[in-house]
C-alpha cells in the first residue's frame, strides 16, 4: 500500500532562487482581489450615502407637509421612496459583504471580526460561504423590488388580484425553503 498524500512543501533553503521568486510572485498574486475588494467597499461607501440621502429627503418632505403645511402631498410617494432607500441599503450591504469576504478569503483574516464576533456575516470560511451569504440579501432586495411594484398596482380585473395572491405564495414557499436550509445557523 503506496502512501498517495503530497509530498511535505520544501523549505526555502530547498528551493532554486528561480523557484521561490515564481512561487513568492505566485502568492502575491492574491492581492490582485484588492482591485475588486476596494470599488466593491467604495460602491457600497456612495450607497449607504445615496441611500440616506434619500430618505433623509423623505423625513425633510414629511415634516414640510405636516408642520409647515405644504401643499405637495407626500402620500403617493412615501411608502416608494422608503423602500427604494432600502432596497439600496441592500444592495450597499451585498457589495460590504462581498468585499470583506473576497479580502478575508484570498488577503487575510479580519482579526477582530473572527475574535470578537465569529459568527459575523463577514466571517466566511468558503467562496460556497460567501456566494449563500450575498444570495441571501439579493433574495431580500428582489423581494423588496417585488413590494415596490404591489404598491404602484391598481387591480384592472379580479385575475390581476388572484395573480398577486399567487405571487405572494410563491414568494412565501421560497423564503420557507430557504430557511429550512440555514436552520443550524
Amino acid at each position: 500500500m503506496s502512501d498517495t498524500s503530497a509530498p511535505p512543501p520544501k523549505t526555502p533553503q530547498d528551493q532554486s532562487r528561480w523557484e521561490r521568486r515564481i512561487e513568492t510572485a505566485l502568492w502575491n498574486s492574491r492581492f490582485l482581489v484588492m482591485l475588486a475588494v476596494v470599488p466593491s467597499l467604495l460602491g457600497s461607501l456612495m450607497l449607504f450615502i445615496v441611500g440616506t440621502m434619500d430618505i433623509l429627503k423623505v423625513v425633510a418632505d414629511v415634516m414640510r407637509y405636516y408642520v409647515l403645511g405644504s401643499a405637495q402631498n407626500i402620500h403617493d410617494t412615501l411608502v416608494p421612496d422608503i423602500i427604494i432607500a432600502v432596497d439600496i441599503y441592500l444592495i450597499a450591504i451585498v457589495l460590504l459583504i462581498f468585499g470583506l469576504g473576497v479580502y478575508r478569503l484570498f488577503v487575510s483574516r479580519i482579526d477582530q471580526a473572527e475574535v470578537r464576533y465569529p459568527r459575523h456575516p463577514f466571517n466566511v470560511a468558503s467562496l460556497d460561504q460567501l456566494k449563500d451569504k450575498i444570495a441571501r440579501v439579493v433574495i431580500l432586495a428582489v423581494i423588496i423590488e417585488f413590494f415596490r411594484a404591489v404598491v404602484d398596482i391598481r387591480f384592472a380585473t379580479p385575475l390581476d388580484a388572484i395573480y398577486l395572491a399567487l405571487s405572494v405564495l410563491a414568494l412565501a414557499a421560497a423564503l420557507y425553503l430557504m430557511s429550512l436550509g440555514h436552520k443550524g445557523e
